[in-house]
């Protein structure tokens, strides 16, 4: 067991983390918010509100590698800075809009698509400016905080807007998201980076292909972006089909539907505030294994529903499904900073990133199996989906890593 003492996340950090909680948190009330207004202003039904996640999304898929490339060639603090400056700009226009009668649904969802370019690039720098203020030894418990502030954010940003929304008629919760986005660039503004050195820039399609190839190159690094693709795949195949299931085969009404969800915020948690103390007792490898095991258990639990229709089973299975995959967020950030040269973090970032583009494929590919087979069909694929995922990391050398690796030569 690795019982040594957790090392101290040195103050300097502190900005970047609070930074993080007030972005995470405007993020999350605005993705929230912009629905509801759609619906109750414009009569918005389920295919604009799609359209609406759609752009808020797409941003992902196009710009993580650019931003990646940026990251790496200039100050990523700074980068940060004027990509949560961009989503200030976006927030504050749907209020501006708003009260001078021209905001419109199209223009609701260009408004989302820019904030969500920003997001993007925040997300790409933030995992790649972490390893220039923490030491080695304290990666792992500043990606813990990190997370945990991601985590109070998923599960608090929606119910927040849903407030704000039913006080004020939702326009001014995008004031409340930019005032957090503009706190986000204070703290920012007031964290010193150290200095590197320049990077020259060459042409993007080949600082694309190092960022990429040093992934799939890697025998750490490739297994890890395969399992979270196929994990965030099966994932989205679960959630596409699971509301239907659980009214239809569980008998849950709305409420209890919502209760079994909030499970897997309450895992999210659990695993954020626990992953310090995991990391250190058990060997890194294990607690690498521990987010795909967890899936894999967590899809089996819910296939068991189709025979044991019991809510708890449901809720045990979101439950496990939010605690095993957090730890395995943080472990897995740690290992691809110390492993990765400091002028590749922002493209290796980057890379992991379009992992998420594993969403819609997972939503659009359990909307088709569950409409032409039933949810039945879908909660078999997704576990089938998540014991492939566990397979590819149990057999992987990742879970033989006794420690965390050594810090890669810059």
């Amino acid at each position: 067991m690795q019982a040594h003492a957790a090392a101290r996340v040195p103050r300097a950090f502190n900005r970047l983390a609070w930074s993080n909680l007030a972005a995470q948190s405007a993020e999350q009330i605005a993705l929230a918010a912009a629905p509801i207004i759609a619906v109750l202003a414009f009569g918005a039904g389920a295919g604009a509100t799609g359209l609406l996640h759609t752009a808020a999304t797409l941003p992902f898929l196009l710009f993580a590698l650019p931003a990646g490339v940026l990251a790496d060639r200039m100050s990523r603090r700074g980068l940060m800075a004027a990509a949560e400056g961009l989503r200030v700009l976006a927030l504050v226009a749907v209020p501006v809009l708003a009260f001078t009668g021209l905001l419109s649904l199209p223009l609701l969802a260009v408004l989302g698509f820019i904030g969500a370019c920003g997001t993007v690039a925040y997300t790409v720098a933030a995992p790649a400016l972490v390893p220039a203020l923490v030491p080695p030894d304290a990666l792992a418990a500043a990606n813990a905080r990190i997370e945990l502030a991601r985590t109070v954010a998923f599960t608090a940003g929606p119910a927040l807007a849903g407030l704000l929304v039913g006080w004020t008629g939702g326009v001014p919760a995008f004031g409340v998201a930019a005032a957090l986005s503009l706190l986000a660039v204070a703290l920012l503004a007031g964290l010193r980076e150290p200095p590197r050195v320049p990077v020259a820039g060459r042409d993007i399609r080949s600082e694309v292909r190092d960022g990429i190839g040093f992934v799939f190159g890697h025998d750490l690094l490739r297994p890890i972006f395969l399992t979270q693709f196929i994990f965030n795949t099966a994932y989205f195949v679960l959630l596409a089909v699971y509301v239907p299931h659980a009214v239809n085969r569980l008998g849950l009404t709305a409420a209890e539907v919502g209760g079994t969800l909030a499970a897997y915020g309450a895992g999210m948690i659990a695993g954020a505030l626990l992953a310090g103390r995991v990391i250190r007792w058990l060997p890194f490898g294990l607690v690498v294994a521990i987010g795909p095991v967890f899936g894999l258990s967590a899809a089996l639990v819910m296939a068991a529903t189709i025979w044991l229709p019991f809510m708890e089973l449901a809720g045990l299975s979101f439950l496990l499904v939010g605690f095993g995959p957090i730890i395995w967020v943080i472990s897995t950030t740690t290992l691809r900073q110390v492993v990765t040269p400091a002028d590749l973090l922002g493209r290796v970032s980057a890379v992991n990133v379009l992992a998420y583009g594993a969403r819609p494929v997972g939503a659009a590919l359990g909307a088709l199996i569950g409409g032409v087979h039933g949810a039945d069909a879908g909660l078999i694929v997704a576990a089938v989906g998540f014991l492939l995922q566990a397979w590819i990391i149990l057999a992987s050398p990742v879970v033989r890593l006794a420690r965390q690796p050594a810090m890669a030569v810059p």
